[in-house]
């Protein structure tokens, strides 16, 4: 048996597999199609350039891109080496279920808290569902000056980017003049929020994670 004869075998049978398990090529299957013929022709190789670079026969590299096949392990390195890229580069899209959440701007879901009736909004940007660990996104307005502050309190930590506008930012005992590019990081645990309002309109990202 040839030295391609035998890649071509390892590759088509996987390592322990049958033959048979390897002739009904799946979702990862596909993925890896997928992303060695992008990564091939975004380097400018042609199959034959390929095979070359890996020690795979060119019919091996057009099954594994037509997902007619399954790649063993031993298979999967040569082909990050020839496209010098790192192995788990084969398998992104594998994993799709994944829950997001993308929000346009002047969209998101409004909340009431203490002050929205003086002029405060709370526009939340996203949540992932069951997720206890996920970050909370919130886009904050403050539009009229009042003397209502809402104090926050929360386990976990809190990121502020401020947007627009100056203001005087308080957590625990400490106060924070905040204007655009300003950011603050501060443990949630401490009562935190806006003392005074110096320039509005006031907008700032405020991201806590629990």
């Amino acid at each position: 048996m040839t030295k391609h004869a035998r890649d071509d075998a390892d590759a088509a049978t996987g390592e322990g597999e049958t033959a048979d398990a390897a002739s009904l090529p799946g979702k990862l299957e596909q993925v890896i199609a997928t992303q060695v013929r992008r990564y091939r022709t975004s380097h400018g190789l042609s199959s034959a350039e390929l095979a070359a670079r890996t020690g795979l026969s060119k019919a091996m590299i057009s099954r594994i891109e037509t997902a007619t096949t399954s790649c063993s392990l031993t298979t999967l390195q040569r082909l990050a080496d020839g496209l010098k890229i790192p192995v788990t580069a084969l398998f992104r899209g594998a994993d799709t279920d994944r829950d997001a959440t993308f929000t346009k701007s002047g969209e998101g879901s409004l909340t009431v808290r203490s002050g929205t009736q003086h002029g405060h909004e709370y526009r939340v940007l996203g949540t992932l569902k069951g997720r206890t660990d996920a970050l909370e996104p919130t886009l904050v307005t403050l539009t009229n000056a009042s003397d209502v502050f809402p104090l926050f309190q929360h386990p976990g930590t809190e990121f502020i980017y401020m947007l627009a506008g100056k203001m005087v930012y308080g957590h625990g005992s400490y106060e924070y003049a905040m204007e655009a590019g300003d950011s603050l990081l501060l443990d949630g645990e401490g009562p935190h929020g806006p003392l005074e309002l110096l320039d509005l309109p006031i907008r700032f990202l405020a991201i806590s994670a629990k």
